[in-house]
């Protein structure tokens, strides 16, 4: 399907698009807040195609794009395929191992046979550097000797393993990194010198934060991705460009934008770069309804990713693993399951039924896309059981209920139940997986999900939006507008955004009020803007002394110390249920710089999604209706279940309601402010 882009003349259009395994989907916001969205299926094989053909279906003018903010996969897939480039590391002397070490943690805690994932740099190819920095003090100095063996080294390993980047992490440099920048520098004169394309990352300008694991870790993926990242933008640039349109920006995995030039130069950045754009869009959405948190889950065709919107905006954490491998670069909380539309249902070897990880992805995808496949998925179950519609469909899309019969029969008969009967419980096993990972979300945050919407959304969210609801005990859903592609509207929205993070690791006892006001100014002083056009917000990385995680605490220059840490401990006793009678110490500052938000005007289009008793313009007769009931959308389908009752939203979406005997379980005023909401 294809939506006309309905450009006035002379109105300005940013455009997102959101390349999945599935589908690409595109939404273009003008400068009045309308939205028009299309969706087109992604070419696996070329994930730029996708972009481009995105664009041409829309039918948007070049000249009236101000610019197109991307949410790739890139990173991600290197790192869950190992194919990235050959990297070449150098470390303090002593310290060459740690990548093997880790955190001398197990896999799995009662699973001996499982392993942790190799690193991305094997310990032949790390570069030992006679060097040693301590706390306070330089223990061992690097000589100008010592930095050209290194860089000899170096460069001859590089060349017999064909390595495009050498990453150098050396003890302590967040905290003092002379060593890194005279070795970074030798390094980086020699390849000149040389004239060779090879590229240094240092662990100070990636991640110059404590933990000398993870920031070693996060700098050889820097270094494995920028490559491949490099040629990915450029190409689709050129692309671009060749069609008369800007080179894009692309979403971090932190929620905001870089332009292509500067994303080339953060790629471990770029590791959930498309999930975030859907808590982006999620959170415009709770604004939209003047909510301050709520559960998200996008459910793709590859896989659903879990997120939390607190206080309007996205949840931003210190980063985590990606493929096993740790990236401990800030992140919009996104947590991901393989159980999209496209995962294929399977009985492993003792009979129980499973669904995910393998995905039929877009080709051959589901078997009801009659492209071929034969397995059945999640979406062929959704066919047989008619909550998706045999026939025409978005993105170009033929379904056929003949095919899903067929694939589902390849479990119903093992099973020795219906076909329907295997459909119900593909779908229940799906939403056992989704909801698992919602709690984790939520609970392990001191957040009962009971107390807050869910908002769905992606291809299936609306499908399984009330059987997850009722999994966790949540009375509310929203199904949003333009919920099949809300994470290409979130893109669209997302701002532009700088950042860095500023080690500090000092006691708050010893840090006084100037000092703290000092430290956030020099912060945004080195992260650079114009301060007058960019909005400039300050988080401190704090910790009750001798813990081994921190929480990220708001903070505004003319904040007390004491403010601060009585900030902390609230979030901490909110978090965990308990504080310690301990000294705070702030570890590191966050700081970001961001453009303002594109605007937008969420409105219900008429017949979008209107119920069965519609009048000749398009809104229906009737606004609220109850379970069971199937309402197809433009891009996806909402399935309201038995006990739930569903009622339009006059800015499009819908509000879906749990309900008890045809009675909301909700008081009567809240039954009525949530019902009224927009």
């Amino acid at each position: 399907m294809t939506a006309s882009s309905g450009v006035a003349a002379g109105q300005r259009v940013a455009v997102g698009i959101d390349v999945g395994g599935t589908f690409t989907d595109l939404a273009a916001l003008h400068a009045d807040g309308t939205v028009h969205t299309t969706k087109v299926l992604s070419v696996p094989v070329d994930r730029a195609q996708g972009v481009l053909d995105a664009l041409a279906a829309a039918e948007l003018p070049p000249d009236r794009l101000v610019y197109i903010a991307h949410g790739t996969t890139v990173v991600t897939n290197l790192l869950l395929e190992r194919r990235g480039s050959p990297v070449v590391a150098c470390a303090t002397r002593g310290f060459t191992d740690l990548l093997e070490l880790r955190r001398q943690e197990r896999a799995a805690l009662y699973d001996l046979s499982r392993q942790h994932v190799a690193p991305l740099v094997s310990r032949e190819h790390i570069v030992a550097v006679p060097e040693r920095v301590a706390p306070g003090e330089v223990v061992e100095p690097l000589t100008e000797a010592g930095a050209a063996q290194v860089v000899d080294e170096a460069l001859a390993m590089a060349a017999a393993s064909g390595a495009h980047t050498i990453a150098v992490t050396l003890l302590h440099a967040y905290g003092d990194a002379t060593h890194e920048q005279r070795l970074g520098a030798a390094l980086r004169e020699a390849i000149a010198a040389r004239a060779l394309s090879i590229d240094v990352v240092t662990s100070h300008e990636v991640l110059p934060e404590i933990r000398e694991y993870e920031r070693m870790a996060t700098t050889v993926a820097e270094a494995y991705a920028r490559p491949s990242v490099r040629r990915y933008l450029a190409g689709l640039s050129s692309r671009l460009g060749e069609r008369g349109y800007p080179a894009p920006r692309v979403m971090t995995s932190a929620g905001g934008t870089l332009e292509a030039h500067d994303a080339v130069q953060h790629a471990a950045a770029l590791a959930l770069s498309g999930p975030a754009g859907g808590v982006t869009g999620a959170a415009a959405i709770t604004r939209a309804l003047g909510m301050a948190r709520a559960l998200t889950i996008d459910i793709g065709g590859t896989s659903a990713d879990v997120g939390l919107v607190d206080d309007g905006e996205p949840l931003v954490e210190r980063g985590g693993g990606v493929a096993g491998i740790p990236i401990a670069l800030p992140r919009v909380l996104v947590e991901a399951v393989a159980a999209g539309g496209g995962s294929i249902a399977w009985l492993d070897d003792g009979g129980a039924l499973r669904a995910g990880p393998e995905s039929a992805g877009a080709a051959p995808g589901p078997a009801a896309y009659d492209r071929g496949g034969e397995r059945p998925t999640v979406t062929d179950a959704h066919v047989v059981l008619g909550t998706i519609a045999a026939g025409e469909w978005s993105g170009g899309v033929h379904i056929s209920r003949d095919r899903a019969v067929a694939a589902v029969a390849r479990i119903a008969e093992p099973l020795k139940v219906s076909v329907e009967r295997a459909a119900e419980a593909i779908i229940a096993t799906a939403d056992a997986t989704m909801a698992r990972a919602l709690r984790r979300v939520s609970v392990e945050r001191g957040i009962d999900p009971r107390g807050i919407p869910l908002i769905a959304f992606g291809g299936g969210g609306p499908l399984h939006a009330c059987g997850l609801a009722e999994r966790l005990g949540m009375r509310q859903v929203i199904v949003p507008p333009h919920a099949g592609v809300l994470s290409a509207v979130g893109l669209a929205l997302a701002p532009e955004r700088r950042e860095q993070l500023t080690s500090c690791v000092v006691h708050a006892d010893a840090l006084g009020d100037d000092a703290l006001a000092a430290l956030l100014t020099d912060s945004a002083t080195r992260l650079g803007g114009d301060s007058a056009q960019l909005a400039t917000r300050w988080w401190l990385r704090s910790r009750f002394v001798g813990q081994g995680y921190e929480l990220d605490i708001p903070v505004q220059p003319g904040d007390r110390v004491t403010e601060v840490t009585a900030r902390f401990a609230a979030r901490h006793d909110a978090r965990v249920g308990f504080t310690l009678d301990r000294p705070v110490e702030f570890i590191s500052v966050r700081t970001t710089r961001s453009s303002a938000p594109w605007p937008v005007q969420f409105a219900r289009q008429p017949g979008h999604g209107a119920l069965p008793h519609d009048r000749d313009d398009g809104r229906a007769m009737e606004r609220t209706l109850r379970g069971a009931a199937v309402v197809r959308l433009p891009d996806a389908t909402m399935r309201v279940a038995p006990g739930f009752s569903a009622r339009a939203l006059d800015f499009g979406g819908w509000m879906v309601l749990l309900t008890f005997s045809g009675h909301s379980i909700l008081s009567r005023g809240e039954h009525e402010r949530a019902a009224s909401q927009h």
